[in-house]
């Protein structure tokens, strides 16, 4: 077993949380010359989700982080130039493209995977690989269909075998077209010098081990193995070659593992003030966002409408670098419906007012109505603030 150094570094709980915010790209001014590419390669991978509210979520990703980026622009800064490829890191993901060889690693396990949800049918694999080699880039359905009923798990041969063939890394998705995949030969997609599976395992786990700790900033061995959704013992296999250093935090009870780069320079600079998607990294995993934050959430989306809390997709606020309530939105022609707004105090109405009418802006709505408010008794104030912002 291998011996890891002793820390030498103790950071306070609040020292913690900045490096995170900053390493996040939510603290200090955003850098808007790299834009949403930089966003995508400063994070390492942005999670895609179905869900569409204001938005989807790889776009409310960088608009928490640069504001009011053309939403056009979002899915172009991605797609063009196969800046970027999809798979299967933290979730389904977007992933910078020169990441691409680092995760050999995962192709090859789902290469030996033995058990699969969906049985491969004769013939299904050879046939679509041939048919995007003589017209893709193509969807499911433009390959001969994505289902067999309207059964959402109920996959046809074609949809089988291209999904097969996008984990096995033979095919790359390419775009999105009204959400639906579009794939093609990863030989076309991929930039020829990254089109390989040269690397072993322990250097791809090394590098998304790195890749992590400079996302996080500061994280314990069960935050950096989740951001890429890795083992624990992959994790411990590389960590000690990974270029992270072992630090302590006061409050955490698990050791700890920084950026040395996070810990060389004090986090400063302005803190955002935005809605925050519940896929955004900085809250996705849920025992962090309590550790850091001291901040419960859970999405809610797939709880009966009658057991919700919070509403269907509630969005944390961000302000201050800290979390100080959440906003269940909508819209309504052009009116941005807050359907439930939970404000932690008093405090928090100056801030959920300025994230409410920027996110409005944003999705081209000239107006905000509040529905539900928890503590009530903030509602006078808070409709005076959005009175004031919306003029």
């Amino acid at each position: 077993m291998t011996t890891l150094p002793r820390p030498t570094t103790t950071l306070t709980a609040d020292d913690a949380r900045r490096i995170v915010l900053r390493a996040q790209g939510l603290l200090g001014a955003p850098d808007r010359r790299a834009g949403v590419r930089g966003v995508l390669r400063h994070l390492g991978a942005v999670q895609l989700d179905t869900i569409s509210v204001l938005a989807r979520s790889h776009e409310l990703v960088p608009y928490a982080r640069l504001g009011a980026v053309g939403r056009r622009a979002v899915e172009a800064a991605y797609w063009t130039d196969t800046h970027a490829f999809e798979y299967w890191s933290h979730a389904a993901c977007l992933l910078p493209i020169e990441e691409w060889p680092h995760f050999a690693f995962r192709r090859r396990a789902y290469r030996d995977r033995p058990h699969w949800h969906h049985e491969l049918p004769d013939g299904a694999y050879d046939q679509v690989v041939k048919q995007l080699r003589a017209e893709g880039p193509l969807t499911a359905t433009e390959l001969g269909g994505a289902k067999k009923t309207n059964d959402w798990w109920d996959w046809s041969g074609t949809k089988v075998a291209v999904e097969r063939a996008l984990m096995y890394g033979e095919v790359v998705c390419v775009e999105r077209r009204g959400w639906k995949r579009v794939y093609d030969l990863a030989e076309r997609a991929v930039p020829a010098a990254l089109l390989h599976d040269e690397l072993d395992d322990t250097e791809c786990l090394r590098r998304l081990v790195r890749l992590a700790g400079e996302a996080l900033g500061v994280g314990t061995r069960a935050d950096i193995a989740d951001y890429h959704r890795l083992k624990g013992e992959q994790v411990d296999s590389v960590i000690a070659d990974s270029g992270l250093v072992p630090v302590e935090v006061e409050g955490w009870a698990k050791p700890a593992w920084a950026d040395p780069a996070a810990l060389a320079t004090p986090p400063r600079g302005r803190h955002r003030t935005t809605l925050l998607s519940p896929f955004d990294s900085l809250i996705w995993e849920r025992a962090r966002t309590e550790r850091i934050f001291g901040f419960t959430h859970r999405l809610e989306a797939y709880v009966p409408k009658p057991k919700r809390v919070h509403g269907y997709f509630a969005m944390p606020v961000l302000a201050g670098g800290r979390l100080v309530g959440r906003v269940d939105p909508a819209r309504q022609g052009r009116t941005l419906v807050a359907r439930q707004v939970t404000l932690d105090g008093p405090k928090a109405v100056p801030a959920v007012a300025q994230a409410l009418t920027e996110a409005a802006s944003w999705v081209d709505c000239t107006d905000v109505r509040v529905e539900r408010l928890d503590p009530p008794e903030l509602r006078e104030p808070l409709t005076r603030e959005l009175a004031g912002l919306l003029g």
